[in-house]
C-alpha cells in the first residue's frame, strides 16, 4: 500500500497517514493480523518525522484499528474488536457531517445515496 503525503493540505500529516491506512484496510490492501512497519522505518520511508508516524499509530490504536504490542510492533486489529465504544465514537464523528449535509441542502435520500456509493467503492476494491 502506498501512502501519499500532501504537505500543503489542511489535514495534518498524522491524520493523512491514519486516514489512508484506514482506507487501505477497508479496500483490503491491509488485512487483520498484518504487521505494520516500525515507526522509525515507516517515517524513514515517508521522509517525515518519526513522532508524526507515532502519533498516527497511537490515533489508530485509540480507535481500535491497530494494536500496539510491545517489542512486536503494530498489528491490524480484527473486525471482532468492534464494540459499543466504537459505535459511540463513530456516531460523534458522523453527526456533524450529517448535520452539515442537511444544512447545505442535501436530502436524506441524497445522503443515503452518497453513503451507499462510498461503500460500493470500497466493496469494488475487494473484488
Amino acid at each position: 500500500m502506498i501512502i501519499k503525503i500532501e504537505p500543503d493540505s489542511d489535514i495534518p500529516i498524522y491524520e493523512q497517514i491514519s486516514n489512508q491506512m484506514i482506507e487501505g484496510i477497508a479496500r483490503g490492501h491491509l488485512q487483520p493480523g498484518d504487521s505494520l512497519p516500525s515507526v522509525r522505518a515507516f517515517a524513514s520511508d515517508l521522509g517525515i518525522n518519526m513522532h508524526t508516524v507515532n502519533k498516527s499509530y497511537h490515533q489508530l490504536e485509540k480507535k481500535g484499528i491497530i494494536r500496539i504490542v510491545p517489542k512486536s510492533g503494530a498489528i491490524i486489529s480484527s473486525p471482532q474488536d468492534f464494540n459499543e465504544h466504537s459505535i459511540e465514537r463513530l456516531k460523534a464523528v458522523y453527526q456533524p457531517l450529517i448535520a452539515e449535509s442537511l444544512v447545505v441542502g442535501m436530502s436524506v435520500e441524497q445522503i443515503h445515496e452518497l453513503i451507499s456509493l462510498i461503500i460500493e467503492d470500497f466493496n469494488k476494491s475487494h473484488k
